[in-house]
C-alpha cells in the first residue's frame, strides 16, 4: 500500500518521453513502453521525489476540478501501484 505521504519518484530506468509523431506521452523503460493518457502522464511528471501522494493529489483535484477529489486520489493510487508493480517506481519516505 501507497502512504498518502510517500514520496513517490520514476525508477532510474524510466523515462517520459512526449512523442511528436503520435502527440503522446510514453513512459519508456528497458525493452518497452507504455502510452499514457493525459491523467497518467501528469501523475508520472510529478514522480520526481520531491512530491508526496498527498500534494499529487491536491495539485490534480485543482487542474481537474470537475472531478471529485475522492476519485482523483483513488486514480492517483491506482497508477501509482500500477507503476510499483511492474518496478517502475519507488517511495522515500
Amino acid at each position: 500500500m501507497i502512504a498518502l505521504d510517500s514520496r513517490p519518484r520514476l525508477a532510474p530506468k524510466a523515462r517520459i518521453r512526449f512523442d511528436r509523431k503520435t502527440a503522446r506521452y510514453l513512459l519508456l523503460y528497458p525493452e518497452r513502453g507504455l502510452v499514457l493518457n493525459p491523467t497518467a502522464a501528469d501523475i508520472a511528471a510529478l514522480c520526481t521525489g520531491e512530491h508526496t501522494v498527498h500534494t499529487i493529489v491536491e495539485r490534480l483535484t485543482e487542474k481537474y476540478a470537475s472531478q471529485p477529489r475522492a476519485q482523483v486520489e483513488r486514480d492517483v493510487m491506482a497508477f501509482l501501484a500500477t507503476l510499483a508493480e511492474r518496478g517502475l517506481m519507488r517511495t522515500d519516505p
